[in-house]
């Protein structure tokens, strides 16, 4: 069995694209750390660099900032974006019964999960018309540069609620973190052994089909975990025969159940929304292509004896 498995712990890798790390950082092909001079024995801090010292702002009285967050469905707005940038462009749109956009622009973020207390600048948009239930914007260009691929720290306290908010209030707290060299288009791939991930934010890298995580997954076949985070039921499976973890994956994003009975019945119930809000997709095992359907049907029943899936989880069998 140990000529067959793929030992998932040398793979490593970052689950942040890669970025050019602004101010006191290096250049790598990671999230670089701090590189601090040493001056007579003592570590020396550079001066961060704040977003206005790069993106200056001559009336910032004129902009309302949106500080976009998961909402109460879940979703959350970078999972949006990496799918599908028009739908991003909706967050600004809606209007709920509060009159959010009251000056004549919006500065967007969106907030950045990879990193903690990290935001992607999501561009400036004009309001050129405020209807009942949504708002008419328009994308001011100039900005568009930097758009998806600035990312800024700050830190959110608990009290700051809601998404608008005045310009000039937060502005100043904004400090350059990194720039990435494209438009954010989702996570990295980040080793077998790290993937962790919900159905929201595997679909977006589906879609798009990103090389790094396809290549990666279609290369191998293995034994996967389907945790339902709502009720804690947990699925276990297998990816064999001609099909690797990436087919097996695609299918489950697509459907939200992989044609799996008791998941079929949830989905049918509640929604695919409801797989994308609570499903989390991991790897438990995985396997080299030359490995036999028996070794890993016995290794899927193993983990699903360990995981007591059968009695209290979605596995019938």
């Amino acid at each position: 069995m140990a000529n067959h498995a793929i030992i998932a712990a040398a793979i490593k890798k970052s689950c942040a694209p890669p970025a050019t790390v602004l101010g006191s950082k290096t250049i790598t092909d990671g999230w670089a750390l701090p590189s601090h001079p040493i001056h007579n024995g003592k570590v020396q801090m550079a001066t961060p660099i704040k977003l206005t010292d790069i993106i200056p702002i001559a009336s910032p009285s004129q902009y309302k900032m949106h500080l976009a967050c998961a909402n109460e469905e879940g979703t959350h707005p970078l999972n949006e974006y990496a799918a599908d940038r028009s739908e991003w462009v909706r967050w600004n749109e809606w209007r709920g019964e509060k009159n959010d956009w009251t000056r004549p622009f919006i500065f967007s973020f969106i907030e950045y999960y990879p990193i903690s207390n990290a935001y992607l600048f999501g561009g400036v948009f004009e309001v050129k018309e405020r209807l009942p239930n949504k708002y008419v914007l328009q994308e001011v260009e100039a900005y568009g540069k930097w758009e998806g691929r600035l990312i800024c720290k700050f830190y959110r306290y608990q009290g700051l609620r809601g998404r608008a908010f005045r310009l000039e209030t937060l502005i100043d707290s904004f400090e350059v973190h990194s720039l990435l060299p494209e438009q954010y288009d989702g996570e990295r791939f980040c080793g077998y052994e790290a993937i962790n991930h919900s159905f929201a934010t595997l679909r977006p890298i589906m879609m798009r089909e990103k090389q790094d995580w396809k290549a990666s997954l279609k290369a191998v076949k293995g034994i996967y975990l389907i945790l339902d985070t709502s009720n804690g039921k947990s699925y276990v499976g297998s990816a064999y025969g001609d099909a690797g973890i990436w087919s097996r994956l695609s299918c489950y994003l697509n459907t939200g159940h992989g044609w799996n009975d008791e998941l079929v019945k949830t989905i049918k119930e509640k929604g695919i929304d409801y797989a994308l809000s609570n499903f989390k997709f991991s790897i438990l095992e995985v396997f080299a292509f030359n490995a036999s359907d028996e070794v890993i049907l016995a290794r899927e029943s193993h983990w699903k004896n360990v995981m007591l899936s059968r009695q209290f989880g979605y596995n019938k069998n």
